[in-house]
């Protein structure tokens, strides 16, 4: 039989719901920048955020260069060809809710092919046999932020948890079942610990309509587009910004080399700025460094597995294991389902996640392996090739997206955007998006924001 897996409903889709409900959301207006005109503008950070900020700033008419430390565009999005016929996100993967997002249009006209896929489409399994989850996440996480909003202060979703009268009456095995969905619906949903994330406002933002939709040829697509036209300078890691006396900014790369600029957008992730990485002449506002150590930066990382034949899986989206033993490898995409591929994509999250990142690839594909035997049997196959993402150890990410951390308040997120230094530098990128966290769109339309708060 054919399950919803763990009877879920993610985050953005419950979001969307909300805002189609008129329940949540804010109109956020914004006037064109007509300061840059002609002026000298850096980008730091050739994301998604970078590149729509350089677009709108150059069709402002300012001198626009986005200077990006990689040797490749697009940040925490990246598509890999190292298999010429299965291109792989490593990354970013989905657009969620494609109704009115900006992403679908900028993907028809990049000519790339979407795919849906659904949490409906999919079979649970408590290790060999199918089964159904006992709990609902959601249910949970509702109930436990009633109760933090009622408390004095906010608390970690794992303590707002364990408080509740119904948590205390579950045997050991019923919480340690309870748990083990809480990571797969919520810690993969937002990459944070639950005794990290905030009770109050983990789930804060918006979401767009339409489910979830992936790339058939990689997210890489949107980002080749999204850069057409622009000046990109890659392998240009900036080391500090510095404020001069009188106005204008110094960017200074490793290396040495000192750009002259009137203003500069900031763009690069959370983990790179909360790591110093990036130093700030003078200190950015109390308020803005806060903000950066207040949220918390999350790890989602995948496994692709590919086989050298047809995999004889379920034809169904998504498999599940719900055995609370162990939490890694629990949930799984069937790309031979997806995309007609003889691969499948694992996801480990939050701590599971930062512990695997310590792993050999050995190591990792055993266990990946192990974990489909256990759903699968077996006489499954062993992979012939695989790869693997360990973004907490990459030093210009230091993590996946960032959540919201229990101590930060509702705020925060736009207390990090916008401008300082009397609006000759701007911060953009998802970190910095409060009305879609976490996402690649909330970085485009923060881009675009931040191109617009320059005041030069």
């Amino acid at each position: 039989c054919v399950m919803p897996v763990s009877q879920k409903i993610g985050r953005r889709a419950v979001m969307a719901m909300m805002a189609s409900a008129g329940i949540t959301g804010r109109a956020r207006a914004s006037a064109v920048n007509e300061t840059v005109a002609g002026k000298i503008v850096a980008v730091i950070g050739a994301g998604m955020a970078g590149l729509a900020a350089a677009r709108a700033l150059a069709d402002l008419g300012a001198d626009v260069t986005v200077y990006e430390a990689r040797a490749r565009l697009g940040g925490r999005v990246h598509t890999s060809h190292i298999w010429p016929d299965l291109p792989c996100d490593l990354g970013a993967s989905w657009i969620h809710g494609p109704r009115g997002n900006p992403l679908t249009a900028l993907a028809k006209k990049a000519g790339a092919q979407l795919i849906k896929t659904s949490y409906n489409s999919g079979i649970s399994f408590l290790g060999a046999d199918e089964a159904s989850s006992p709990f609902d996440a959601w249910d949970w996480v509702g109930t436990a932020q009633e109760h933090a909003f009622d408390a004095p202060r906010d608390v970690s979703l794992m303590q707002a948890i364990k408080a509740l009268p119904d948590y205390a009456a579950l045997n050991t095995s019923e919480k340690s079942a309870l748990r083990a969905v809480i990571h797969r619906d919520i810690e993969h949903e937002y990459g944070g610990d639950w005794g990290a994330l905030s009770a109050r406002w983990l789930d804060a933002g918006r979401a767009f309509s339409g489910g979830d939709v992936l790339f058939a040829r990689g997210f890489g697509q949107v980002v080749d587009h999204a850069a057409k036209g622009l000046r990109i300078q890659t392998g240009a890691r900036a080391a500090q910004i510095n404020a001069r006396a009188k106005g204008g900014v110094d960017v200074v790369f490793e290396g040495g080399h000192v750009l002259r600029a009137d203003g500069v957008v900031v763009t690069v992730p959370l983990g790179v700025l909360q790591g110093g990485d990036l130093r700030f002449n003078p200190p950015l506002a109390p308020a803005r460094q806060a903000a950066i150590s207040a949220l918390g930066m999350g790890l989602y990382n995948k496994v692709f597995l590919r086989f050298d034949r047809p995999l004889d899986l379920p034809e169904v989206d998504w498999l599940e294991q719900l055995n609370p033993g162990d939490l890694a490898f629990s949930n799984w995409l069937n790309l031979k389902q997806v995309l007609g591929a003889p691969a499948v994509l694992g996801f480990n999250a939050a701590q599971s996640a930062a512990e695997i990142e310590s792993w050999g690839d050995g190591a990792v594909i055993n266990a990946a392996t192990s974990a489909l035997r256990a759903m699968l049997g077996n006489s499954f196959p062993a992979p012939i090739a695989a790869q693997i993402t360990r973004w907490q150890a990459d030093p210009l990410a230091h993590g996946s997206y960032s959540f919201h951390k229990l101590g930060a308040a509702k705020d925060t997120r736009d207390n990090l955007a916008g401008r300082d230094w009397d609006g000759q530098i701007v911060f953009a990128g998802e970190a910095a998006s409060a009305d879609y966290p976490s996402t690649v769109h909330g970085a485009y339309l923060s881009g675009l924001e931040g191109a617009k708060a320059l005041r030069l």
